[in-house]
């Protein structure tokens, strides 16, 4: 797990790659739904789409891929995207910000805790200050970010009890999208749930935590997908989301894959038969794995 790092640092590291493929269980994934785009609440005001340097741009930024985090942003490209040393503004800067510190934290490259300056954040995103702040307020929404009195804002960090009770809210929602697969899953769909199992035995047998983990994030996905219960998935990647730590420290400890191989194969058989109340309770039994594992790993931790 990296430590926190400055807050220079901090701001060059969006340029870097995500730290890598994520957990056990119920993979966390940036928003990929419209209801996980979603920015909240509406926040504080940005005022007109015009750069403090002039006016306006127009919308830039790609959208967030739908299998995972892309790399974050890369300071050359923010300076092409905002017309050299122009910041994007209004709703266009908001919407580029709360994605790439989105993605920065749920790839790993921002530690729990650590803090999000400003100024230096607005700077290195192209961004306004105003349209940085009211990314902070939407990813304060999602659960991302929290702001201390007197000291800013900072990258939420998760306890192990608020794990817990997130991960027993999946286990309802995942239960729940497991079922509608089970009764929505057309052959073709069928056909890459198999391809997925059997890729899961391989990686686990050749011993690829990594590629097993990212097997993981795509199973959890396609499943949601093929439900069609759009806010129920809109809902879990938002839970996912602070989750990542936990579920990425997890997907390393030894043994893990091997021991949720079951549970998965488990969950595809049952939506591949088209058994809707046994994938759904395969999918929660999956969960309650989970949360016995994130309390082992707490035990683990302390000694």
């Amino acid at each position: 797990m990296r430590a926190a790092r400055d807050v220079t640092s901090a701001a060059t590291g969006l340029g870097g790659s995500a730290a890598g493929p994520t957990g056990p269980g119920m993979h966390p994934q940036p928003p990929s739904s419209p209801a996980g785009r979603a920015a909240g609440p509406a926040g504080p005001q940005d005022g007109p789409a015009a750069s403090q340097d002039g006016p306006g741009t127009p919308e830039h930024g790609p959208e967030t891929p739908e299998h995972g985090p892309e790399p974050g942003l890369d300071l050359a490209d923010a300076s092409r995207r905002t017309g050299g040393g122009r910041r994007l503004a209004g709703a266009t800067g908001r919407r580029l910000a709360a994605e790439r510190l989105r993605q920065a934290i749920l790839g790993g490259d921002m530690a729990p805790g650590q803090r999000l300056v400003e100024e230096e954040l607005a700077g290195t995103l192209g961004v306004t200050r105003a349209s940085l702040r009211a990314a902070l307020f939407d990813l304060g929404a999602e659960g991302l970010v929290e702001r201390i009195p007197n000291r800013g804002a900072r990258v939420r960090p998760v306890t192990l009890d608020e794990a817990v009770a997130i991960t027993e809210c999946r286990m309802a929602l995942e239960g729940l999208c497991a079922a509608k697969a089970a009764e929505r899953v057309t052959e073709p769909e069928a056909e890459r749930l198999r391809q997925i199992a059997g890729q899961m035995e391989r990686s686990v047998a050749g011993g690829e935590p990594l590629k097993y983990s990212a097997l993981n994030h795509e199973l959890h996905r396609l499943v949601r997908e093929i439900s069609g219960q759009t806010v129920a998935a809109g809902l879990l990647e938002r839970l996912n989301g602070q989750l990542v730590r936990h579920q990425f420290q997890l997907s390393l400890r030894p043994g893990r894959p091997r021991a949720s191989l079951p549970e998965h194969l488990a969950i595809i058989a049952a939506i591949v038969g088209r058994r809707p109340a046994e994938a759904e309770e395969a999918a929660r039994r999956h969960l309650r794995s989970v949360i016995a594992a994130l309390l082992d790993q707490h035990e683990l931790d302390q000694h």
